[in-house]
């Protein structure tokens, strides 16, 4: 279970939703291409925007995962339905779910891995 981060002013979920589908790219931290080769087809993944609204907008499902260039992994995602309840930074920050999460103690990490629990709260 992972959470992509995106701004919204450049893609947003609403975005997302219209296209149906889309490739998750422009990633290049090394420990977020690390996480991206990590996905699995047909695990769902948190959609969160940057910015300005600094909050969980929406879910999604892998479609595929392509990992053969290591440095660029191609992953294909299928737009779902927005989350029941946003989730802004600030409550992510105060809930003790997080409190060692990278969400948090790493700010510019475009993909977080999650737990079961933090999934579970954030996707509501």
């Amino acid at each position: 279970m992972y959470l992509l981060k995106t701004e919204p002013t450049v893609y947003s979920f609403d975005d997302f939703v219209c296209e149906g589908e889309t490739v998750w790219d422009g990633v290049t931290n090394p420990l977020a291409v690390k996480h991206l080769r990590g996905m699995k087809k047909g695990e769902q993944v948190l959609i969160y925007h940057t910015g300005a609204e600094k909050r969980t907008v929406g879910v999604a499902t892998v479609v595929s995962v392509d990992a053969s260039d290591a440095k660029a992994p191609v992953v294909r995602l299928k737009a779902g339905a927005a989350v029941k309840r946003l989730r802004t930074l600030e409550e992510i920050k105060a809930s003790a779910l997080f409190k060692d999460s990278p969400l948090v103690k790493m700010g510019r990490l475009s993909v977080v891995p999650l737990t079961s629990a933090q999934w579970k709260w954030l996707a509501g």
